[in-house]
């Protein structure tokens, strides 16, 4: 093998923005990070929806299903026999 080739790896703290801090090897060296598995709503399991603008109402409307048809409420026809 060659030597001096590989990049200097020293250790690195990577620090997210609601405090907690990772301690891992880098070779940039130590740098933050704007969220992590600590506060990330797919790893903590704490959805935030949003509705912005009534986005999700609108959606709903569009692509929602539609409201449920009530069997009582449509009109039957027993005045006609078949056969």
């Amino acid at each position: 093998m060659k030597p001096d080739i590989h990049p200097n790896y020293p250790p690195a703290k990577v620090k997210c923005a609601c405090g907690s801090a990772n301690e891992t090897f880098s070779t940039r060296g130590s740098f933050t990070v704007d969220i992590c598995s600590s506060c990330h709503p797919f790893f903590t399991g704490k959805q935030k929806l949003m509705d912005t603008a009534g986005r999700i109402d609108r959606f709903n409307r569009r692509y929602g299903r539609a409201a449920a048809v009530d069997p009582t409420d449509a009109a039957v026809d027993t005045t006609t026999k078949a056969g």
